[in-house]
């Protein structure tokens, strides 16, 4: 397995326990109300299930999977990296932008980010992507 795929792989998973970690507070508080503030982490559970858990394992898998035609290379491997790094940027304004008391375009500026990660990936894969016929 390349390099990146494993890395994207671990963070997908770091991100996976977190969130379920976030979800399990979030329905146990839910049952027995012990602590009101704890609803302020539903943002970032479902962001880090969503795009850090989902859409970051489908980066890593799609890298690893997806066919390698000019003599078995994966191409500009710097762009996935890029992808990855904005996209976990991207990630922790969107959830922690609000908690830690940033300004209001955190959120907006992350999605920034991540649509950006979107675009670095997209270019870096395009010509890996070849018809069937």
């Amino acid at each position: 397995m390349p390099r990146f795929s494993r890395w994207a792989a671990r963070l997908a998973l770091v991100y996976l326990v977190i969130g379920f970690t976030f979800g399990g507070l979030l329905l146990s508080n839910k049952g027995v109300s012990y602590a009101p503030a704890l609803w302020r982490l539903r943002p970032a559970h479902i962001e880090f299930l969503f795009d850090g858990w989902m859409v970051q394992l489908a980066l890593g898998v799609a890298h690893w999977i997806i066919p390698r035609f000019r003599g078995g290379r994966f191409g500009r491997v710097e762009l996935a990296w890029l992808a990855l790094g904005l996209l976990n940027g991207g990630i922790l304004l969107v959830s922690f932008g609000a908690l830690a008391g940033l300004p209001t375009w955190a959120p907006v500026v992350g999605r920034a980010m991540e649509g950006a990660a979107a675009l670095a990936y997209l270019i870096y894969i395009w010509p890996r992507i070849r018809p069937l016929s």
